[in-house]
C-alpha cells in the first residue's frame, strides 16, 4: 500500500471537512430526501432526483477522505531537526535570481498544494527541483515557462 505524504494542517482540513460532510451535510440530505418522498411521485420529482444526486456525491466524497486519511504519512515538520535542506514539508524563501523577485513556498502534498497560498505541491517542477538542496544554493529549474535558476534563501521548519 502506498503511502501519501501530508502535512499536519493538510490532515487536520480534511478531517474537518469529513466530520462536516457527516455531521451537517448528510443529515440535511437525507432529510431532503424524506421531505421530497412525501411530495408523491418519485420518477418525475425533480426533488427527490437532485438529492439523490447531491448524496451520492457526498458519499463518494466521504469515501475519497477517508481513504486518503487511511493512506497519508502524516509528517509534523516543527518535530524534525533542522538541518537547512529541503524536505518535504519545509517553508522555503527563494530569489529568482533572473527578476530578483523573492518568494516564499511550502513544499506540501499533492492535495494541498495551492499556489495561490504558496503551497506547492511535492511533485511539481519547482518543489522537485529544490527537494534535497541547501540553504545558500543556487538551482537551475526546468519549468513550463523554460529554465530557471533559483537561490535557496532560506529553510524554515514551521
Amino acid at each position: 500500500m502506498n503511502r501519501y505524504p501530508m502535512t499536519v494542517q493538510g490532515s487536520e482540513k480534511l478531517k474537518e471537512e469529513l466530520d462536516r460532510l457527516k455531521k451537517v451535510e448528510r443529515p440535511r440530505v437525507v432529510a431532503a430526501i424524506a421531505e421530497a418522498r412525501e411530495h408523491g411521485d418519485l420518477k418525475e420529482n425533480a426533488e427527490y432526483h437532485a438529492a439523490r444526486e447531491e448524496q451520492g456525491f457526498i458519499e463518494g466524497r466521504v469515501m475519497e477522505i477517508e481513504g486518503k486519511l487511511s493512506n497519508a504519512q502524516v509528517i509534523d515538520i516543527t518535530k524534525i531537526p533542522h538541518s537547512g535542506k529541503v524536505i518535504f514539508g519545509t517553508t522555503i524563501d527563494i530569489l529568482d535570481v533572473d527578476t530578483d523577485q523573492e518568494t516564499t513556498y511550502q513544499i506540501v502534498g499533492d492535495d494541498e498544494a495551492d499556489i495561490k497560498a504558496n503551497k506547492l505541491s511535492v511533485n511539481s517542477p519547482i518543489a522537485r527541483g529544490l527537494v534535497g538542496k541547501m540553504e545558500g544554493d543556487e538551482v537551475q529549474i526546468e519549468t513550463p515557462g523554460g529554465v530557471r535558476c533559483y537561490e535557496i534563501l532560506e529553510v524554515k521548519h514551521i
